[in-house]
Order: C-alpha cells, then structure tokens, then sequence
C-alpha cells in the first residue's frame, strides 16, 4: 500500500498554526469521506434492497409457477407438458431463490455491515472527538487569557493557585483529547479503505458463491483476484494495528514526558533555559495600542525564520513579517499590566514591538534567541554550536582562565624596574606568542576591579541645588537645564550631524595612546553585559558639532550629557562590528589629587560606526581650523591696536614739541623788556596774561623734564 500521511503526534502540545493547518486538511478529507461513503452506502443499500427485492420476487415468481396447473383458463385445456415444464422452471427458480436468498444473507453480513460500521461508529466517533477537541481548546484558550490577566501585585495565592490549576487541567485535557484525536484521524486513513474494500469483497464473494454452479473458469478467474484482494486488506489491517500500538505508545510516553510542561510557569531548576538558540517558536501575546493611552494584547503564534519574527493567527495559512530582526536590539521591559514583557527595537529605531512570553524561562529564551539573530549567528554552519562558543567566550572574557592569568603574570618581574614606556616595548618585541598581550597589558589599558556604568546619569540631578541657587541670576526651564544653555553655541556651528546611539556602558581607563583601550573596553563591556543579562540599553541622539557632542534625549529633546569636543582625545570604532564605536573623554582636576579622570564611552549605533568617528574627527579639524583663525583674528588686533597706540604715542609727541615751541614763543616774547608808554607810564600785564606766562612756564619744564 502507498504511504499514508499522518498528523504529528508529538506536536499536539505546542499546537502550532501549521500542526492547525495539517489537522483543517484531515478533518477536510474527513468530511470529503462521510459524504463520499454517505452516498456509496446509499447506493449498496439499493443493491441490498434490490436483491432481496429479487429474491422476494424470485420466490414469489416461483410460486406462480407452481400454481399454474391449478389455473383454470376459460380458453386453455390442459397442457401437461406446459405444467410440467413450468414445474421445472419453478423448481429451479425456487433453488435460484433459496441462492438469492442466501446472496441477500451474505450481502447483509459482509458488505452491508462494514459499510454501515464504518459510517455509525468510525464517523460517529470522529465526529465526536471533534466536538470534545473544540470545547478543550477554547476552555484552555479561556484559561490561558485568564493567567495572562494576573496581575504583577501580589494578590490571594488561592486565587492565583485555582488559575494556575485551570491552566494545567485544561491544557492537559487538551492535549490528551487532541492526541486521540489526531490517533482518530490517523487511523481513519486506514478505516476508510478497509470499510471501501470489505464491502466490495463481500459483494464480489456473495455474487462469486452465487454464480459459482455455472462458472467454474470464471469462479476460478475471480477467485484469484479476490483472493490478492483478500490478502492486501489482511496486510492493511496488521499495517493499522501495528500503527495503532505505536500510537498508543507515544501517547503514553508523550503524557509522561509532557507533565511538567503543562505548568504555564514551570521550574527553571527542572527545564534549564536555552540560550543558544537561534530559532524559537510560541505563542506570545502583543500589544496594540488603541488610543493614546489604552492598548489591548492579543495572543498569536510567533516564530522566527532566517532574520525575520514572524506571526500567525489560527486559521491563517502562512505567517506574516512582523518586523526584521537583523541587527535589533532587544530587552525586557516593565509593564504595567503584564509580567514576562520584552521590547524589540528595529536596526532604524522606527518600529518597536511590545511582546508578552507565558513564563520567564520562555521570555529568557525569547531575548537570548531575537539576540543571537540580531548577531548573525544564524548564518553560520552550525548555529547553536556558534552561539555557545559565543557565549562561552563571553564567561571566559569576564573570568580569565588561570592559565591565561599565569601567562599575565609572568611578563612582570622582568618589567617591574623598568619605566611604562620601556616595558610596553619590551612585551612588543617578545610578544610573538602572546598578540593579545603583545601592544599592552590589562593593567595599562584599564584599571583592575573597574565599576562599569551601563546606564546614563543625567547630571541635571546634581547641578539641580546650584541652579536652584542661581534662578534669580539665569531661568532654569523644568527639566533641569539653565537658561544660559549652549544652543546659541550649536546654531553657530557650522557642523550638525545627528545619529541614532545605543548607550551600552562607560568606565574609567588609564592609557590614551591608541584604539586598544577601547577594543578593550568593549569586550569587558559585552562581557559583561552577557554575563547579567543586561539587555536594556538607552536610545539616544548623539548630535556632533563643532563645540560639542550632545546626547539628547529624542522624546523630550532634553540633553542629557554634553562632552565639549575639546575633552574628546580618541575615537574609534569595532574592528569587526563597525555598529560598535567608543571616544575617550578626559576632564581635568576630576580627582581630588588633581590628575584627570579618563573614561571611555560605547555605543552601539544603527549606522557605521566609521561615519561617526569620522565626523568627530570632522568636526574637530574644523574647531582647530577656527581656533587657528581666531588666534589669527585676536593677533591681528593687537597688531592693529598696537599701531593705534604708537600712533597716539606720535601724535602726542608731536602735540608736546607744539606746545613746547609755543612755550618757547612765549618765553621770549616775555623775556623782551616792555617800552614806556607815551605818557611815561609802564605797560601792565593782565591776569589772563600771567596765568598764560605761568603756564607756559610750567609746560616749559615739563618739557625739559620729559626731554
């Protein structure tokens, strides 16, 4: 017999929308095959009825013919030969009636019963097993929508405990009616070409029986074919019940196995969390929103194919694009009304889906799993294998192996006496077997047992009491910014870039020289971020100008850090993940010692990373350019004041010989003696006239004073 298609079992736990699409196709053929068997038992009922319609009458023509010499003929004589001829006939049709009696006998048991069997008890049954699996599965729909609406508060644990035990009843009454169900349908395919063959054979068995006096090559001829026919449904029916009995036997160890998984929450202690995924599918619930601030959850089957969450509804054929997940970010999140939250950002920022899993193991592994995707570990060869060996890396780079740690220390006693210069090309020339420790150590690129800040720390918090103080002198606004702000500095730049950033963390550093500090900085970042689960990351618009660099809050447009462009002495992005990008920020008199507090910023952007350092580069060639042409600018007004001021100083100068000369006119206009007058009288100076004398006498001994 050709292979028979069979509904899987082992999924009917997980009742998946594809398992769903598989069970509308079965119960399509089911209900093709009542209708087609509804009217071939029509049809063989006709034929039950028209032989023993046959036989009726056979019977009753025979009878006739028996009582034919008891007819008197108004017209007729009597004609013995006739009569006993018809005795003949009556005689043989009555043993054709007794044969077509005993065919009515063998058409009744062997092709009306199984046909009738099959259509009472098969199809009965199937019927009702679908009715049961409905109501099933809309009570564990109902259960289930009733453990979602748990609230996070603490409420009666009666209360919690009677949902979380519908939950368990319904889901496993479910599942158990759903695998008889499916055992039901997959057995029908074989049913319904026994209750097909054994009517025919009984028909075909009846009619050769029947005919079996006259024709012993035709007998013979159909003997042989119903005999193949015979053997082939033997075959069919210890083909089902060997099928029947492996059936039986997954269900029990389904059962068995599956009980811990009808708990919603289960244990994490029993059913460890997976994260090496890179593909997963379940039922989630999504939130839409309806208004403002209302929104509503519905529950739909989630999965994840190549880089892209997919979603589908029951009864739909396919699943649709939910949102591509290539280079997403993801994290959980705290709803109000919901546990088990995760949010998924798209590359762009622009789409964001809000998704609820049904326990923390399912959400854990949700986030590990949209997380491996977003790294493109599921392009690789072997995926799971790929995503251990990364996350396994991610332990080791936070916990240094002991070797690795014997390794670091043996560079020392030999670099101990000397300077930081001499030992870092020391370790380069003998770093042949070492690289990662060839450039510089751990110690020189950051400090040991260094906190690490994964979220930003507005400063608008600590400068709030100082611009308390300070209202009367500048407007503050409410979000904690001073009136005096720099946008007037902004709009003068004559370099704006915006672009979308992902703060990933900062720590403090200790070497400058070059990019290692922030390879390394990243990785202990990753690192640990992998370790404690940290998804969460601050999405902010990070504007680069020629003053500063900005990091603005894109629903308020608050900023929240300002980095002036003259702390900012490295930047560089990932070698490999050119999303990745950092700078060193270095501030004076940040310690109480007075030496600089360096740290070291990662974000993770949506764009190349390249582009952004190569704009803060930009931007600070352009500040040095400035800064050159305003030094030009303020030296040549100082030549130019210079020359004002020496040329004050000449005409000053040049004012004094004047009134030196006029002092000298003076002089000796006075020293001359004045003539008599007329009369005999001498001439007599006016008081106008000796205060000008004194004066000129006085400018005259400046004069010779400053010569």
């Amino acid at each position: 017999m050709p292979g028979i298609d069979k509904l899987p079992i082992e999924e009917t736990l997980e009742d998946s929308p594809q398992t769903r699409s598989l069970l509308s196709v079965f119960e399509e053929d089911t209900a093709t095959i009542s209708s087609y068997y509804n009217q071939l038992f029509q049809a063989m009922h006709r034929i039950y009825d028209a032989q023993n319609e046959l036989s009726a009458a056979t019977h009753l023509t025979s009878k006739l013919l028996k009582e034919y010499e008891k007819q008197r003929f108004p017209l007729g004589g009597d004609d013995e030969v006739m009569s006993s001829t018809l005795q003949q006939f009556a005689k043989v049709i009555d043993e054709l009636s007794s044969c077509h009696a005993v065919l009515s006998t063998q058409l009744a048991d062997a092709m009306m019963f199984p046909i009738t069997q099959f259509k009472e008890r098969d199809l009965k049954e199937i019927l009702t097993l679908k009715e049961v699996f409905q109501i099933s599965s809309d009570d564990h729909d109902t259960a289930i929508n009733r453990y979602s609406r748990l609230s996070k508060k603490k409420e009666n644990e009666k209360v919690k405990g009677e949902v979380m035990e519908d939950v368990y009843t319904s889901r496993k009454k479910q599942h158990q009616t759903m695998m008889h169900y499916f055992s039901a349908l997959n057995t029908l395919q074989y049913k319904k070409k026994i209750a097909l063959l054994e009517p025919l054979l009984g028909y075909m068995q009846a009619q050769i029986s029947f005919f079996k006096l006259g024709s012993e090559n035709l007998t013979q001829q159909w003997e042989d074919f119903l005999t193949n026919i015979g053997t082939s449904v033997q075959n069919v029916r210890r083909e089902m019940d060997s099928e029947v009995d492996v059936m039986q036997q997954t269900i029990q160890d389904l059962e068995q196995a599956s009980d811990l998984l009808y708990m919603p929450d289960p244990d994490p202690n029993k059913i460890p969390i997976n994260r090496n995924l890179t593909r997963k599918a379940g039922y989630l619930n999504t939130r839409n929103k309806t208004g403002l601030v209302s929104s509503t959850w519905d529950r739909q089957y989630f999965f994840t194919q190549g880089g892209n969450l997919m979603s589908q509804s029951r009864g739909d054929v396919a699943g649709g694009l939910v949102m591509d997940i290539d280079n997403c970010s993801v994290m959980a999140v705290d709803c109000e009304d919901r546990r088990f939250c995760f949010q998924i950002s798209a590359f762009d920022g622009k789409k964001v889906a809000i998704l609820q899993a049904e326990s923390r193991k399912d959400c854990e592994e949700w986030i590990a799993t949209i997380n491996n995707i977003s790294k493109r570990i599921y392009l690789s060869e072997n995926p799971e294998e790929t995503a251990a060996r990364v996350n396994q890396s991610a332990l080791e780079a936070v916990t240094p192996s002991p070797s690795f740690q014997q390794r670091h220390e043996s560079f020392r006693p030999s670099t101990q006496g000397r300077p930081r210069a001499g030992r870092t090309s020391s370790q380069s020339s003998a770093g042949s077997e070492s690289p990662a420790l060839s450039s510089l150590s751990l110690d020189s690129l950051v400090a040991p047992d260094t906190p690490i800040q994964f979220d930003i720390i507005s400063p608008v918090s600590e400068e709030y009491a100082t611009q308390a103080k300070s209202a009367s002198q500048g407007r503050t606004n409410p979000f904690g910014e001073s009136g005096e702000s720099h946008s007037g500095d902004s709009e003068e730049s004559i370099l704006h870039q915006l672009f979308i950033v992902r703060f990933l963390g900062s720590m403090e550093v200790k070497a400058t020289e070059n990019a290692d500090v922030i390879y390394e900085t990243m990785r202990q970042i990753l690192a640990a971020r992998a370790i404690h689960n940290i998804f969460r990351m601050t999405e902010s618009h990070l504007l680069v100008t020629c003053d500063c660099l900005k990091l603005i809050d894109p629903q308020t447009q608050v900023t929240r850090l300002r980095f002036p462009l003259s702390s900012v002495v490295l930047c560089a992005s990932h070698q490999e993940n050119k999303r990745l990008f950092g700078f060193v920020l270095q501030t004076a008199g940040g310690r109480v010692d007075g030496r600089p507090v360096t740290v070291c910023y990662i974000f993770e952007s949506n764009n190349d990373g390249e582009k952004i350092c190569d704009s803060v580069g930009l931007a600070k060639q352009i500040a040095l350019h400035s800064e050159m042409d305003r030094k030009a600018t303020q030296k040549q007004r100082e030549m130019d004041k210079a020359k004002e001021k020496q040329q004050e100083e000449l005409n000053k100068q040049k004012q004094i010989e004047k009134d030196l000369e006029e002092q000298s006119r003076l002089i000796a206009a006075s020293s001359r003696p004045n003539p008599p007058a007329a009369d005999g009288q001498f001439l007599v100076l006016s008081n106008s006239q000796s205060e000008d004398s004194d004066a000129g006498e006085e400018g005259r001994k400046r004069g010779e004073s400053e010569a």
